[in-house]
């Protein structure tokens, strides 16, 4: 079972090999949007189970709660440009622009939290909670996995 910090890390490396994926591909091809569906899931569910397993913990400290609060901030704001992309031609010059602008605010978030957030963190989640909290991530995000098109539309609604 990973450690809390080995399952973000392990996400991170997928994503950034995603987001180079993506980077690689023209157009509306298969490729890229093979690649955009599964990155497109897989943060929004890691997102959710990072805000709710990793950042809540954190938030228990007061250092913590700004620490937290720019986090899901930036979750937000990618969230934001995850619906645009997704609503947007793949094939248009403004879908490439758009996604560099994610793939540039996402790759800054993730050396952040790996290397400033996670040196705090691990004064609250230590080695003796690393684990339970890597296997709380992971149930959690596989429940997110199967609730981001209910959200989406709960989204829409509002």
């Amino acid at each position: 079972m990973p450690s809390i910090y080995d399952a973000i890390i392990e996400d991170h490396n997928r994503h950034r090999d995603l987001l180079d994926r993506i980077a690689r591909t023209e157009g509306d091809s298969k490729d890229r949007r093979e690649a955009w569906d599964e990155f497109y899931r897989d943060v929004k569910s890691h997102s959710a189970a990072e805000e709710e397993t990793f950042y809540s913990k954190l938030m228990t400290q007061t250092w913590g709660q700004d620490a937290a609060r720019h986090s899901v901030h930036e979750h937000a704001e990618m969230d934001e440009i995850l619906e645009e992309l997704r609503e947007m031609d793949m094939s248009s010059p403004g879908w490439l622009t758009r996604f560099k602008t994610l793939k540039h605010d996402y790759e800054h978030h993730m050396e952040e939290e790996e290397n400033e957030v996670f040196t705090r963190a691990k004064e609250v989640i230590g080695k003796e909670e690393n684990d339970s909290f890597g296997q709380k991530f992971l149930t959690r995000k596989s429940k997110e996995m199967d609730l981001i098109e209910e959200k989406r539309e709960d989204a829409l609604e509002d």
